[in-house]
Formats: structure tokens, sequence, C-alpha cells
């Protein structure tokens, strides 16, 4: 009888469509979401009991909760700090079951594609705030 070794590996590429330019992506901002105030589905995916994790999506528009410090996904509407578009989440962000609190990187300038930001962004919308983010787009 011989015995031989299996391994497998997964490689999973963030879906990127939103990003109209890598201007900015080179100084991103490291940044703690809130996982509540997330929709899944539209903002992360978590899939079987989120076994062995979840994943927040790569281009998803994030506001400041201002009582928090924490971040949560961008909504005109609020009036907790939400409000203010401060970036988009860079490159996905894998959670564990449980979690409440995702690290992620923050786009905060750059170049983004409108109609390709995930769960969708209405420019029209913004504001301007001397903290939003800086962010051109196409």
């Amino acid at each position: 009888m011989t015995i031989q070794p299996v391994s497998t590996s997964e490689h999973l590429t963030a879906n990127r469509e939103w990003l109209a330019a890598l201007h900015g992506t080179d100084s991103t901002d490291t940044i703690t979401l809130d996982l509540p105030l997330f929709t899944e589905g539209v903002h992360y995916h978590c899939g079987d009991g989120c076994e062995p994790y979840g994943r927040v999506l790569s281009g998803v528009p994030v506001g400041k909760v201002a009582e928090s410090g924490l971040y949560g996904p961008y909504d005109p509407e609020a009036q907790c700090g939400r409000q203010i578009l401060r970036g988009f989440v860079f490159a996905e962000a894998p959670f564990a079951p449980g979690q409440t609190r995702v690290p992620a990187a923050l786009l905060w300038h750059g170049a983004v594609k409108a109609s390709k930001v995930p769960g969708g962004i209405d420019v029209s919308r913004l504001a301007w705030h001397p903290r939003a983010a800086q962010i051109r787009f196409l």
C-alpha cells in the first residue's frame, strides 16, 4: 500500500470592477467595520453559517459612525456620521462566524466606477465635507 499525501489550496481574488484606476491604492487606511450595520447579500457574503469565514465585499462604500469610531455602510439618510462618504472597502475583508468587528483597508482617494459599486451609490446625493473621501466618479 502506498500513501500519497494530497494538498489543496484555494485562491480568492476580490472583484474590483468598481475600481476605475490604481491611483490611491498604494495609500489605503486601516479601519474597523461594525459588521451588524451591514446587510448580508448586499455588503457581505456569509454562506454556510460563515464556515469557514464570511467576507465583506470589495467596493462597499462606508462612513464613520461618530459615537463608536467604527465604520458602517454609507447612508445619505443616516444621522450618525455614516451620511459622509469616507471611502470604499478596498480588499475583501474575511471574518469568522460570530465576529462583529472586521479589520479592512479603506480607499479614501482615487477613481471609482459608480455603476459597479456593490449595493449601488447615488452620486447625486453626495455632499461635500472636509472629512469626506476624495473620489472621482466615472
